[in-house]
């Protein structure tokens, strides 16, 4: 019932849109005519097809990519009819105040302006706004996905001894490999990395978006990610797969089990809740990380007194935690001396603008940290907008970042 009701709205929307193409294609050739107006029908036909072809079936099961490219189609088809319409009311107000007034005049005396008609302005105004958004998706998909950026970082630290001086970390986060669809394109990201030339690489959560195997094809992708100093990871909220139905609570503990067995085959040193020690110059430096800890109605495995066991001799402490909502609920108000932390998940919302030293997404409205450096005191956050992207298969003004953040004293 659910889905016929939907299916009754988006045909509402159809054909109220298609007045529009009928008025602009009226003044066509006859082919070019029917072009157009059948042409208008097929992503139509085409969602309606994969809306009931997920009913009947799993599309996961044929790629994990499926999903995305089904919600991505009908969400860009509609939304940027539903644009195009906000055109096509404000006409038929007009038409209707001009019907309205006419009751109101005498028999002989004419409306000033044109007969109650559709405007030919707003009519096309209506195509052209919706043609906008649509181009702007394709245009984030095909451009957009894997235009990655390198973002620069210093932070200058008062208690930095002298032997860690100049540090160079490579964040990386949400890489969601299930929603890659250009290896070679990740494959140059990667060399980007590499290229930074890092003492140390940080992967800050979500290295698949439900299941562990779809990080399979790009586990000789993301192993060339090497560093002097190590590669440390943690994982996010998508990596536990709370976001699937299991058939058994066994078959969800296994992919666990496999998700983290991937990050040792990507040579990842996880931290799970716990924290290594580098030494230099007698010196030393504490990376902790922990499990997810998500604000709201995320997910709180993490267990940041577990991780912070052991280190207070350590002069500098880092964490990896993967949701920034954990930065203000536990780390700053608990632990005065942890000095900086990684993290991701918010992905900019993959869709923002950023110009200069002005940024706007509405990842804002929802996370009061949401990309770039973020200082209280002698306490510092860095979010990273993310590798990858989920859903929406591309990124339109929020590219994926690759961090490169140096330690100075301050």
């Amino acid at each position: 019932m659910a889905l016929l009701i939907a299916f009754a709205l988006l045909l509402l929307i159809d054909i109220y849109f298609y007045q529009a193409v009928l008025a602009v294609t009226k003044s066509w050739s006859p082919l070019w005519r029917q072009v157009g107006r059948i042409g208008f029908w097929i992503p139509t036909v085409l969602s309606f097809s994969a809306l009931i072809w997920w009913q009947v079936a799993d599309p996961y099961t044929i790629n994990a990519n499926v999903r995305n490219w089904i919600i991505t189609g009908v969400f860009a088809t509609y939304f940027s009819k539903l644009i195009g319409i906000i055109f096509l009311l404000i006409d038929d107000l007009q038409r209707v105040v001009r019907w309205a007034a006419g009751l109101f005049q005498k028999k002989n005396e004419a409306l000033p302006g044109e007969p109650i008609t559709r405007s030919q302005f707003l009519t096309q105004a209506a195509v052209i706004a919706s043609a906008v958004p649509l181009g702007a998706m394709v245009y984030g998909i095909v451009s957009g996905a894997h235009d990655y950026r390198v973002r620069k970082v210093t932070v200058k630290l008062p208690n930095l001894p002298k032997a860690f001086d100049g540090l160079r970390i490579a964040q990386l986060s949400d890489i969601h490999s299930g929603s890659f669809f250009n290896k070679t394109a990740v494959k140059g990201g990667v060399e980007m990395v590499l290229n930074e030339k890092t003492d140390l690489i940080f992967f800050t959560g979500d290295l698949v978006n439900n299941e562990s195997v779809e990080v399979k094809d790009y586990i000789n992708v993301f192993d060339k990610l090497k560093a002097p100093l190590g590669v440390y990871s943690v994982t996010g909220n998508h990596d536990y797969g709370d976001y699937k139905s299991w058939n058994t609570k066994e078959a969800k503990q296994q992919n666990f089990k496999d998700l983290i067995e991937a990050h040792r085959l990507l040579g990842f040193d996880l931290l799970m809740n716990e924290h290594r020690f580098i030494v230099q110059g007698g010196e030393k430096l504490a990376i902790l990380g922990i499990e997810n800890w998500g604000g709201g109605g995320f997910a709180k495995y993490g267990k940041l007194d577990q991780a912070y066991a052991g280190t207070t001799d350590a002069a500098v402490k880092l964490l990896l935690s993967h949701d920034p909502s954990h930065w203000d609920a536990q780390v700053r108000p608990n632990y005065k001396d942890i000095d900086l932390a990684f993290a991701g998940h918010t992905h900019g919302f993959q869709f923002g603008v950023e110009l200069g030293d002005f940024k706007w997404s509405p990842s804002q409205y929802a996370y009061k940290q949401w990309a770039g450096l973020y200082t209280e005191g002698n306490q510092h956050l860095y979010v990273n907008r993310g590798f990858g992207y989920l859903g929406y298969p591309g990124r339109i003004g929020m590219p994926p970042e690759i961090t490169i953040l140096e330690l100075k004293r301050a």
